[in-house]
């Protein structure tokens, strides 16, 4: 590896976990209340084991936000607001900081944000990780900011130097670079010395072009969870059987294959005439837990009971996400994890 600083995993120690309220000026503003209920329940989630920083835009919405969680008996000790943050929307898998460590110190990685290659407006949102810096959040750290479009829900790490990604994602934010070229820059910006790519994988109503935290997730011991599709009749079923079959042949880093946790696949959710993109793979791993979202579905049982399997002496705890996927995320969306050490 290059650099000392390393991309930790998912699973290892955080110190909080940092969402965005949302409010009327964000997308979220026609269904506000129905996506509020999951950042209440969220929040009253992730305080059960670990710290939450939540960013509001203005100390009213703070006041407002603290209210809704008091009134659900959230642990307020372990939530800390941060007001006056400006956002364009409540993404921060997407948006905020990219952290590597070494030691005791830390590397905020502020990649640019295009609105997931300009579909969205995102000015504010790209300049998040910058604003963030300046508020006294964070300890013993600097920022790198690199121009080049690279979102979070992009890149998955065991936290050992290998990273798993999808091509469709990244080429399409950089239609002119080729594989090799995108391989080094991920490597060398993330620390990373292998990059695993799936060619295949989608999800109908994704904005991402295939986030790899919506397809397939690494887990503690050379594992990878992965959304999978049994139902021969459902549009996605061949791009994700491709999928699985590219997840079956990589090989770990002494050569082995990995060991496979396929998720079921939630019936069809369509609202407004078109499909929203349900995966289990979008869960959050927290200090102590892993959070699942939950669609409504006879399928979130079964999806929690495979997770509790990938990640043994965590507890699965399910969070509604049925609103979040309105807007084409889910819970892993929303969030971002901070290392232990960095609050």
């Amino acid at each position: 590896m290059t650099t000392a600083f390393r991309f930790p995993a998912e699973w290892e120690n955080q110190s909080a976990v940092l969402i965005a309220w949302p409010n009327e000026h964000t997308d979220w503003a026609p269904r506000l209340g129905e996506v509020e209920e999951t950042y209440v329940a969220l929040v009253a989630a992730i305080t059960r084991f670990q710290p939450v920083v939540i960013c509001v835009a203005d100390d009213d919405l703070q006041t407002y936000a603290e209210a809704r969680l008091r009134s659900a008996r959230v642990h307020m000790d372990s939530v800390r607001f941060v007001s006056n943050v400006e956002y364009d929307d409540t993404w921060l898998r997407d948006s905020g900081p990219i952290t590597l460590r070494h030691d005791s110190r830390f590397k905020l990685l502020d990649f640019r944000f295009t609105g997931w290659g300009g579909k969205f407006e995102a000015s504010r949102d790209d300049l998040l990780v910058g604003e963030l810096a300046g508020m006294d959040i964070f300890h013993n750290y600097f920022v790198q900011s690199i121009d080049f479009a690279l979102e979070g829900g992009a890149i998955e790490t065991d936290g050992d130097g290998t990273l798993l990604t999808t091509w469709r994602c990244l080429h399409e934010r950089h239609p002119d670079a080729t594989r090799e070229e995108l391989t080094a820059k991920l490597a060398g910006w993330l620390n990373q010395d292998r990059v695993l790519w799936l060619d295949h994988g989608y999800l109908e109503g994704d904005d991402t072009d295939a986030h790899i935290d919506t397809l397939a997730r690494f887990a503690p011991g050379d594992a990878i969870v992965f959304q999978a599709c049994d139902d021969a009749s459902d549009s996605h079923y061949a791009e994700l059987k491709a999928m699985a079959d590219e997840i079956a042949a990589l090989r770990t880093r002494d050569g082995r294959p990995y060991r496979l946790f396929p998720l079921p696949w939630a019936k069809p959710i369509i609202d407004e005439g078109r499909r929203l993109a349900a995966s289990y793979a979008n869960y959050l791993i927290i200090d102590g837990a892993v959070l699942v979202p939950a669609y409504g579905d006879a399928a979130d049982a079964k999806a929690a009971e495979v997770i509790a399997a990938a990640y043994p002496g965590r507890e699965v705890v399910q969070v509604p996400c049925r609103p979040l996927i309105w807007q084409n995320g889910s819970l892993h969306c929303i969030t971002m994890q901070l290392p232990e050490g960095l609050i």
